[in-house]
């Protein structure tokens, strides 16, 4: 029996486009390089090497350490140089960041749907792609209104191994949750990303709305709808609350 409902974040419960997103927020990020002295487009280049490298993470180390590992090889910095740069980051993503809500379209079917599934007795987890660290996953939660004590566990970087598409990502997070795939489904804007735990007895929902498939899977074979009909779709599952 489904008990547990995993969310993607960015273009599921945040309505926006990927491309959209990362312009605003390289945008923003190259304000924060440039206030250390450092050269803004080459900073980026290495914030793209330290994403590589999380995403070909092999479970060896956490995200955020594989993340500064490739941002100060590639940029050759001292310790005490990346402590900083790490400080600057943290308060932009508390700060700064919030320019790049601009680009998120409203949506009040978030909030809505995760209090409902959770006055229905379902746990519900955050299981976003841990490439930024719990700060940004918050400010970007805010946007619609939720918290992350309105989740049973949430994915960051800091406290995950892999990322998607990954399969060792979701049993990772099913280890940390204690539940097997049966007891879940997975709400996501993408096939690769977040259709992979279906291979591992999961339910699955493509989320259309902002779908993410440049390779151009096919999507057929998957539940999918809008925003508004995965709303119709989870609030009809049976009501567990004892």
């Amino acid at each position: 029996m489904i008990d547990t409902i995993f969310f993607d974040l960015d273009g599921t419960l945040l309505k926006f486009s990927q491309n959209a997103f990362l312009g605003v927020y390289m945008a923003e990020l190259k304000k924060v390089f440039s206030r250390l002295d450092m050269d803004p487009e080459v900073s980026v280049k290495a914030i793209l090497e330290g994403t590589k490298a999380m995403i070909a993470n092999d479970g060896s180390m956490l995200n955020s350490q594989k993340f500064w590992d490739g941002f100060v090889g590639y940029l050759g910095l001292t310790a005490g140089e990346r402590r900083k740069i790490e400080a600057a980051c943290d308060l932009f993503y508390t700060n700064e960041f919030e320019n790049v809500r601009s680009v998120m379209q409203p949506n009040d079917i978030s909030k809505r749907l995760v209090e409902a599934l959770t006055a229905n007795g379902y746990d519900v987890v955050l299981a976003t792609n841990p490439l930024f660290p719990a700060c940004a996953v918050t400010t970007r939660l805010n946007w619609v209104g939720l918290e992350p004590c309105d989740f049973k566990y949430i994915t960051h970087y800091a406290n995950s191994k892999y990322c998607k598409p990954n399969p060792e990502y979701y049993k990772e997070l099913l280890a940390q949750i204690d539940r097997k795939p049966e007891q879940c489904l997975m709400a996501g804007n993408s096939p690769t990303d977040d259709m992979g735990i279906g291979a591992l007895g999961a339910e699955t929902f493509l989320v259309t709305d902002f779908l993410e498939n440049p390779t151009g899977v096919d999507i057929s074979a998957y539940r999918q709808g809008t925003l508004a009909e995965l709303e119709t779709y989870l609030l009809a599952l049976p009501n567990i609350k004892k």
